[in-house]
């Protein structure tokens, strides 16, 4: 409700005043040198505190993604350069005593260019003439398959079996192409920073961000400065959907800072976070699928092309995950394989964005199984019943890891009864213009990272009986302070009004990744339930010291430790009290970190119902249904409200959001009049249902449901359209002009 009436402080709202104001200027250009910056103008107007160019900064190389260190995204960028790759990449940055006197000395700066000759099909980046990155000094962790002479970021290879010898052996083979596009954010609150100097020299960054804890590494090596000599602050964040799992404009903030010794504010507005920060990786996957005539799946071949544009943040982990996430869903194969580059192109970067390349895998995986089902003439359930993984199977790509929880088949069962699939299936005609049909659609997600990522949370029982947990979990707007907040009131045995949480603080705050992967719940939700585990075993063990006896012969409730006999105890009130306060001479304390070595997926079957009209090729959802299974569901309400915004997100991919540049590069679609979100009208009527599974590793049996619920729409719409007229589109969107054209098309042949 405090969201709602918008009582929490955002970062702008903690800027001191008579901070500088920063401004970017920025390329006008695709793919251009610069071969002089004038500044003399800018820098004589008054109220101009300071311009940085190439020549003013570090140049070291560094990565803006969001990862755990070593990073498997290219080191490729500097904070200023003489190449520019993309329309809006920063030229200068400027600082001024307002906006006004920052934005006049914008235009009056003169930069010459040597305009070059940009990539920006990426179809045609692979052995282009142009060399997106010619520079010598791009660094890599390790191997990513980057190949920067023929504008490759990244290649990827998986396979297991041998796929073109069990194609062969298929009596059906299903070989499609399909384009996902790039989808922006939009989300409500811009990318913004406020940046200044403590009492001890410190630099303080305050930054709208999924990932406190990576900007500081990125800053450090940046700014060469240590990590030690910043801390970052995480206030609330006015929507991310991955797009603030990558740094934005603190670089540029923190530079002004540290040159000036004045706090500094960059706040991106709607343009800027448009066409100068990330979107989704636009992709081209071709699909072969084979299988035999009962309609078990036996093979899956994915090869991909990923355009990950000017850099390459997060291009090598979302080229993989297209084939993390779908190859394992169907675990009758004997052969699986994806293969693929991501290019370098001149257009702006791609970067990570909720799904993370299993929404756009999932599109082209599930509209070719669409299509199998019809070549098969099965019913598309029914296929995927067959072909699903069960509970205690293994799948290919799994290295013999059994999957430890499903619900999957209930899932599939329950939304077609929810959505009437068996009276609707395919098609009806409403009259002789509008004909309506259904769709549908799996998907699977992940965990967090295995074996990589981690979360850590400390709770304290402070000396009035409450207590405070600290953890680095990032909420931003999903909620995991809540959710974090009932595990450890569950397992302390207390209201979750005694729960104090302080969270996104670099200096204050344990270690957590930042919240990306799907991996709060599953990850920090278990470290909290370690660390509530931990303390309450030292309150026991506390309480059985003041009462004189020993832990065996105690227990906790009702906010005491009392003995087994019931004759004696001490309040949680006291004890803490007593603790602290008293003789104890200790604060009790639980820490933990946590990882895993598994990702265990949450699951969703996806159904559509459209309404097409054969005179103008315009497509309605008339009704949405996702049944979900994330484990055991922690918040129910928060749970719905996750999977209802993530659907809303894949309707709009489905339907009617596109990033767009014309003929020179320049983005088309760079503000909410060019770039279409659907609204509340536009979703028709989503339903949301839950399957439960317990989930072995998960608090409490939990597992994610951040990411997965925007997978579904994309392949379950466009199975509709299919269904209603006949028209097959293999490119997101799915726009009238493209239905009416095809239906033309048709008609002529």
């Amino acid at each position: 409700m405090s969201v709602a009436m918008g009582k929490p402080v955002y970062t702008e709202d903690l800027v001191m005043p008579h901070a500088l104001v920063v401004k970017i200027l920025r390329s006008p250009h695709a793919y251009a040198k610069i071969t002089n910056i004038d500044k003399a103008r800018a820098e004589s107007l008054e109220g101009v505190e300071c311009i940085l160019t190439y020549k003013d900064v570090p140049g070291v190389r560094f990565t803006l993604a969001g990862q755990s260190y070593p990073e498997p995204s290219p080191y490729d960028r500097l904070i200023l350069e003489n190449i520019v790759r993309y329309v809006g990449d920063e030229v200068a940055v400027i600082a001024a005593v307002d906006e006004k006197t920052a934005v006049k000395a914008l235009k009056l700066m003169k930069v010459d260019y040597e305009v070059l000759e940009p990539v920006l099909d990426f179809e045609e980046a692979i052995g282009h003439l142009s060399q997106v990155h010619p520079e010598e000094d791009l660094a890599c962790n390790f191997d990513i398959g980057l190949n920067k002479e023929e504008n490759i970021a990244s290649s990827y290879h998986e396979a297991v079996g041998d796929v073109e010898q069990v194609l062969k052996e298929c009596p059906v083979v299903v070989e499609e192409v399909y384009f996902s596009q790039a989808q922006a954010h939009a989300m409500m609150e811009t990318y913004r920073a406020f940046t200044y100097q403590d009492h001890m020299g410190r630099l303080v960054v305050v930054s709208s961000t999924q990932i406190p804890f990576h900007i500081r590494r990125q800053l450090a090596r940046a700014l060469q400065i240590p990590a030690s000599k910043i801390r970052v602050i995480k206030p609330r964040i006015g929507g991310g959907f991955g797009g603030k799992q990558t740094g934005a404009g603190d670089v540029f903030a923190a530079l002004v800072t540290l040159k000036t010794g004045k706090p500094a504010m960059i706040i991106y507005d709607r343009q800027e976070t448009f066409s100068c920060t990330t979107s989704r990786h636009a992709m081209r996957i071709k699909v072969r699928l084979g299988a035999d005539l009962d309609g078990y799946i036996r093979a899956i071949d994915l090869q991909v092309l990923s355009d990950t544009g000017a850099y390459g943040e997060h291009a090598s982990t979302v080229l993989g995950c297209v084939g993390h996430y779908t190859l394992p869903l169907y675990n009758k194969t004997k052969a699986v394989r994806i293969q693929g580059n991501a290019v370098y192109t001149n257009k702006m970067p791609a970067g990570a964005f909720r799904g993370y390349g299993a929404t756009q895998g999932t599109f082209a995986l599930e509209s070719a199984v669409n299509k199998l089902a019809e070549r098969l003439a099965l019913d598309p359930a029914k296929i995927r019943l067959k072909n699903i993984s069960k509970e205690g199977e293994t799948f290919l790509t799994g290295q013999g890891v059994l999957l430890g929880s499903t619900a999957l088949d209930r899932c599939i069962k329950k939304g077609r009864e929810m959505i009437g699939w068996n009276e609707k299936f395919p098609r009806r005609e409403i009259n002789s213009a509008k004909v309506r049909a259904v769709g549908m659609a799996i998907t699977m997600q992940g965990s967090g990272i295995a074996n990589v990522g981690t979360a850590s949370a400390e709770i304290r029982l402070n000396d009035d009986g409450n207590f405070t947990l600290l953890i680095g979990a990032t909420d931003m707007g999903t909620g995991c302070d809540t959710i974090l907040s009932q595990i450890a009131a569950e397992i302390l045995e207390v209201p979750m009004e005694t729960i104090i949480v302080c969270a996104g603080d670099t200096d204050s705050s344990p270690f957590d990744p930042g919240s990306y992967a799907s991996s709060t719940t599953y990850l920090a939700g278990t470290a909290v339930v370690k660390a509530a585990e931990e303390l309450k075993g030292k309150i026991l063990a506390q309480g059985a010291k003041f009462l004189g006896v020993s832990e065996e012969d105690v227990v906790y409730e009702e906010l005491a430790v009392r003995t087994l006999e019931g004759d004696r105890e001490i309040s949680l009130a006291k004890l803490a009290e007593q603790t602290i306060l008293g003789m104890g001479n200790l604060q009790l304390v639980g820490m933990a970190t946590h990882g895993s070595d598994i990702s265990p997926p949450p699951y969703v079957a996806g159904f559509a119902e459209v309404e097409v009209d054969r005179e103008t090729g315009s497509v309605d959802l008339i009704d949405y249904v996702a049944v979900v299974d994330c484990g055991t569901m922690i918040n129910p309400n928060l749970a719905r409200i996750q999977a209802e915004g993530g659907i809303a997100q894949g309707i709009g991919m489905a339907l009617c959001e596109e990033v767009r540049y014309s003929d020179l590069g320049k983005m088309e679609t760079n503000t909410f009049m060019q770039y279409k979100i659907p609204c509340r009208k536009d979703l028709g009527k989503v339903r949301v249902a839950f399957e439960e599974s317990y989930e072995p590793s998960g608090p409490f049996g939990a597992k994610s449901i951040g990411e997965v619920v925007a997978n579904t729409p994309s392949p379950a719409i466009v199975n509709a359209v299919y269904n209603a007229v006949g028209v097959q589109v293999h490119h997101l969107p799915v726009t009238p002009e493209k239905v009416f054209l095809e239906m033309r098309k048709q008609k002529r042949e």
